[in-house]
């Protein structure tokens, strides 16, 4: 067999370059060939392609041309036409024949081959194998119509007067017009433009008719009324505007055919045009259009980025970001990746919002869209993450790909980011501000367990609020807890103030004592120019420099004040005249304006001990000694601060020998070992010496440890608190942290539980009859529902649910939307509730962003949205300085230096201090706490309607209480005669107005007859205990039962002692005469223990510095 191998010749050598520096060894093994790609491009023909066709510059050059010599041609005939003289006579000679001169026939010639050359030529380049699909092109019959004619006459000079219908080119000029906006396109890189397009299209096309017609009007009326070009525009106007005047009429059939042809060819051809128009400009509703270049390079504007726009969220975003007078001529650009909404496209309808709120639909993924948004431009970009999805974590991949793609496009935009989960936060470190919604959610439930409220006092704090909420309102309370509502944090250099500037080389307690003292704001930390780090409250010893920044609580900022001085006594005889009682108006009057406040300045010269303000102990007794507060000093002295020694075991935790043998749990204070998520700031806190097995940590599950199954059998001493919760995510480790901080006594620490799921079993075993507090957040898997606004639904009902069953259970509860905190703890008949329901629509009306805040739960800190927190991104645009202080009150960050937020109760023995700047200097000058509010709770007074259900009910109040009172009575084995006592001692956990009510129905019962024997009046007790007896007997009889079959003590379990006749509010940096009332919780901004050591002195007592709700606390004297 042959060898085909070897038949092959070899190749001749190539020589290069390389090969004459190498020798004869580089090409003696050389097999390779060279291989030309793209030889097709190099004939004639693909040149010719690539310069009329392919190219984008010379092709828009060549259509350019093109489009001129079609004008040019058009623009020849009507200069034909103003030459002719019209001739005399009506034959039809006159419509095929014209008068054209020579050098005008000359022109046209040269156009017509220039033409016709342009229109075999491409269509020979862009011939693909059917030349009857070139041919029959409606654009080169008309070349043909308009241009051989021409050509033909040079041959033929009987032929130059032909009529050729030259006005058609028009056409062309048309569609080369067309093509040549296409290029343009192509070659700027411009893809947003087809509603350019459709606009043009539709214009030339209008054009084309209009120019036709008149053309072919005058052309044809040569052989009748020889109608000049003027007139036959007029005509064309007044028919196609369907005018219709009459004075000028086509005579011949020929003009008339012709318009009845063009009426036909417009009512054909304009309608499709407007309908591709209008389809266009629907389009580009829904998608938003552009953000034009011009606007972003004149004009500021902010982007937000979000999966799907919802009303709420945008109402929100834009009263919160245009509140600030300084951002009213920024626009907001919104990118969304969906359809418009039908509410959001008629709010963006209002004039308002219409000049300042641009919306296009796309997504943050894409550079296009990024670049409609003129996103490199953007002041800063908001991106927020989608709350409503089942799939939370989804969603934060999301906002991460939409934050990395946004850096990517735009590195130099500030970066505004919401995240849902906290283990996700260090993908998006890199972002200017960051906002973990379960961290702040978790911080914010557990510090409601320590200091009340705390969730509406941080809502209010970062809401814009101007303070006149509630100003129309007849009760006082709302009043002022709409006024203070007004406060928020603002800064200022101390050297530029005039509130903190004479401060300079003093104290931090004097400087924030006596600028709270003469102008009423309060200052809670600052910020060293050395050092980026926020300080609150950094203690006595901290010494104010000229540059440091001030951080401070006002209805406004200084730069909107002005300051108006006042003699002494005539401000005292204001206040005689203006405000009396115990909760008056501040004297200092901040009245706030349109932009400005004006600050009537306090007298800092000490008040006379018979002043209408402080009413100090009678000197009647000599043994008692009359209370004093010391000064606040210039510089701090070590023995006049009398801090807790939180770090001292021995000092803190002063137990009875009987409760260390009763207690076997030990702490150690540190830091957690493991963290639960990269980014989480470590927390010195209380901890176990020994880690406890898992098995343990099931509490209604006994194991070899030991054999407790419910919280009862554990014996735990203090209360209990209780986290009802869809998933143990780890967002819990910001509500454990704060419970077990370093700076609690170890005997006030609360037990947690966590209750994954809350059905009533589950909830006796747990101890819900104990609990000191009961944390429901909302369920994840409830919060994408077909309805918005019924992702809360489950939540509302299960809480009403423990509110009816666990009457005085403090539940604080999360939920969703706003709007649906008005559902907690509803009453239906509740005429108070319903008053406070008109008063929130009428604030709604007046333009108010805090219309909810009137909702007694909201007002009580009993629930929450963590939507309200939105708000605190938005308003980091203008003071990004906002998270940074929120995260150090809530504690999810520890500065060194820097304080924390805890709180303390006004009980009988701290009433002398009775106003609260003198409690202001009673803290600065003894433990450096330095107060910012104050959380207070009074009686709710029974409306009309309700005092007449009470008296309807009389009867069967009598018959329920005096069944409740011998019930009482046989349980705790008191004899009949001791009825009343045990009757009044009950009634005592009652609110007042019920108690007299209850009072005077036994009195009435006890005036009626008594002829009836002991028979018949047992009978009818029965009966009535049996048929009429109240709902919430029937609910405490059936948690009664469950305990006792589930083998549970009911001893603890108060169906009756409820809370529904009081209400609680937050009165946010009061003003300095306001006085101190029984039970007033005070919240404070404690220095940080670690700051300093106390000089070994064993702190003392008293019962100022207690937190609440505690019975054993650590008190400094007063």
């Amino acid at each position: 067999m042959v060898d085909l191998e070897s038949e092959v010749p070899p190749l001749p050598p190539r020589y290069r370059f390389r090969d004459l520096l190498l020798g004869d060894q580089g090409w003696q093994n050389d097999d390779r060939v060279q291989v030309e790609f793209y030889m097709n491009e190099n004939t004639f023909k693909e040149r010719l392609k690539l310069f009329f066709i392919k190219n984008q510059r010379s092709s828009l050059r060549i259509r350019l041309f093109n489009f001129s010599l079609k004008l040019l041609s058009c623009f020849l005939y009507i200069i034909r036409v103003l030459l002719e003289n019209p001739s005399q006579g009506n034959e039809w000679s006159h419509i095929f024949w014209v008068n054209r001169s020579l050098p005008l026939w000359g022109l046209q010639v040269s156009v017509a081959l220039i033409s016709l050359f342009e229109t075999i030529l491409l269509g020979y380049l862009s011939y693909k194998g059917n030349i009857w699909e070139q041919i029959l092109r409606i654009p080169f019959i008309l070349e043909i119509i308009n241009a051989v004619p021409f050509i033909i006459s040079i041959f033929w000079p009987s032929l130059r007067n032909l009529f050729v219908p030259v006005f058609l080119n028009c056409w062309l000029a048309k569609h080369a017009l067309e093509n040549m906006i296409n290029d343009l396109h192509r070659a700027i890189q411009r893809t947003q433009s087809a509603m350019f397009n459709q606009v043009l299209i539709l214009i030339s096309t209008l054009l084309c008719l209009i120019f036709t017609c008149i053309c072919g009007i005058q052309h044809l009326e040569r052989i009748g009324k020889k109608l000049n070009l003027f007139d036959s525009l007029y005509f064309c106007i007044v028919t196609f505007s369907t005018v219709g005047f009459g004075d000028v009429t086509p005579e011949t059939w020929s003009s008339k055919l012709f318009v009845v042809a063009m009426i036909c060819v417009a009512l054909v051809v304009l309608p499709i045009q407007f309908e591709q128009l209008a389809y266009l400009w629907m389009e580009r509703q829904k998608s938003g259009g552009n953000y034009s270049r011009h606007r972003a390079q004149t004009e500021k504007h902010v982007v937000l980025c979000v999966s799907s726009l919802k009303i709420d969220l945008l109402m929100d975003f834009l009263n919160e970001f245009y509140a600030h007078p300084r951002l009213q001529d920024y626009y907001v650009v919104i990118l969304c990746p969906t359809e418009m909404d039908v509410q959001v496209r008629r709010v963006l309808q209002i004039p308002m919002w219409s000049q300042r709120v641009i919306y296009l639909q796309g997504s943050a993924l894409k550079d296009q869209d990024l670049l409609r948004a003129k996103m490199d431009d953007a002041e800063a970009c908001f991106i927020l993450s989608s709350r409503c999805e089942v799939d939370r974590t989804s969603s934060d991949h999301q906002t991460i790909l939409r934050a990395w793609a946004v850096k990517d496009f735009a590195p130099n935009c500030p970066l505004y980011v919401q995240i849902l989960k906290p283990e996700n936060k260090f993908h998006i470190k890199f972002a200017d501000h960051v906002v973990c919604e379960e961290e702040f959610k978790y911080a914010m439930l557990a510090l409601n367990c320590i200091c009340p409220a705390t969730s509406t006092l941080i809502t209010l704090l970062v809401h814009t609020s101007r303070g006149q909420e509630g100003q129309q309102s007849p009760e006082q309370w709302q009043k002022m807890y709409g006024r203070c509502s007004g406060n928020e944090v603002y800064h200022i250099v101390l050297e530029e103030s005039t509130f903190f500037a004479e401060y300079e080389g003093k104290s931090f307690t004097y400087a924030s004592f006596h600028a709270h003292k003469k102008f009423g704001v309060c200052l809670i930390g600052i910020r060293r120019e050395d050092n980026k780090n926020i300080l609150l409250n950094p203690g006595p010893r901290c010494i104010m420099n000229a540059t440091d920044i001030c951080f401070y609580i006002n209805i406004t900022k200084e730069e909107n004040s002005a300051f108006k001085n006042h003699d002494h006594q005539k401000k005292s005889n204001v206040s005689r005249s203006f405000y009396h009682g115990p909760s008056r108006l501040p004297v200092h009057s901040i009245i706030a304006s349109m932009g400005t406040v004006a600050i009537d300045l306090q007298d800092t010269s000490c008040r006379s001990a018979s002043g209408p303000t402080l009413s100090l102990p009678s000197e009647g007794n000599k043994e008692v000694r009359r209370p004093s507060i010391a000064p606040v000093l210039e510089v701090a002295d070590t023995s006049s601060i009398q801090t807790c020694d939180l770090l001292s075991d021995q000092s803190e935790d002063e137990t009875t020998p009987d409760e260390e043998m009763s207690s076997n749990v030990e702490y150690a204070k540190g830091y957690p070992p493991y963290s639960p998520y990269i980014g989480s700031s470590p927390t010195f806190c209380h901890l176990l010496h020994e880690k406890v097995p898992f098995c343990c940590l099931r509490l209604d599950k006994s194991c070899q440890h030991n054999c407790y199954e419910d919280a009862k059998a554990y014996g735990f001493k203090n209360k209990l608190i209780i986290v009802a919760a869809e998933t143990a995510g780890n967002g819990l480790y910001n509500f454990i942290v704060p419970l077990r901080a370093y700076y609690r006594p170890k005997k006030e620490l609360n037990p947690v539980i966590l209750l994954l799921d809350n059905p009533l079993d589950d909830l006796l075993r747990c101890g819900v009859t104990f609990a000191a507090n009961m944390v429901v957040v909302d369920k994840e898997s409830t919060m994408s529902a077909e309805e918005d606004y019924m992702a809360d639904a489950k939540t509302i009902v299960n809480v009403q649910t423990l509110f009816r069953l666990f009457s005085s259970l403090s539940i604080i509860t999360e939920l969703t939307h706003p709007a649906n905190m008005r559902f907690m703890q509803f009453r239906a008949k509740d005429c108070y509730s319903l008053a406070l329901s008109k008063l929130e629509k009428k604030e709604r009306e007046r333009g108010s962003n805090l219309a909810f805040m009137f909702r007694l739960p909201f007002a009580a800190g009993r629930v929450f949205s963590i939507s309200m927190l939105d708000t605190l991104l938005y308003q980091s645009f203008v003071k990004d300085y906002m998270i940074s202080i929120t995260r150090l009150l809530l504690g999810l960050d520890t500065t060194p230096g820097s304080g924390f937020l805890c709180s303390m109760k006004i009980t009988e023995d701290d009433l002398w201090i009775r106003t609260y700047a003198r409690l202001y200097q009673k803290l600065c000058s003894s433990t450096g706490d330095v107060p910012i509010g104050i959380y207070r709770t009074e009686s709710q007074k029974l409306t009309t309607s309700e005092c007449r259900e009470i008296a309807s009910q009389s009867q069967i109040s009598i018959s329920v209480e005096e069944w409740e009172d011998t019930k009482d009575a046989k349980e705790q084995g008191h004899h009949r005669s001791n009825h009343r006592n045990s009757t009044s001692s009950d009634q005592s956990d009652h609110p007042l107005l019920r108690r007299k009510s209850m009072q005077w129905a036994r009195r009435l019962s006890r005036k009626g007859p008594k002829h009836s024997g002991k028979t018949a009046e047992k009978i009818t007790q029965q009966r009535l205990n049996l048929y009429r007896r109240s709902e919430r007997q029937e609910l405490a009889e059936l948690v009664k039962n469950r305990m006792k079959h589930l083998g549970l003590s009911t001893v603890g379990y108060d169906e009756m002692n409820d809370h529904q006749s009081t209400l609680s509010y937050i009165l946010i940096n009061p003003s300095p005469d306001t006085r101190l009332e029984l039970n007033d919780v005070v919240y404070l901004i404690r220095p940080d223990p670690l700051a300093y050591l106390p000089n070994g002195e064993p702190s003392r007592k008293n019962s100022i510095c207690n937190t609440t709700g505690q019975d054993s606390r650590e008190e400094t004297q007063l």
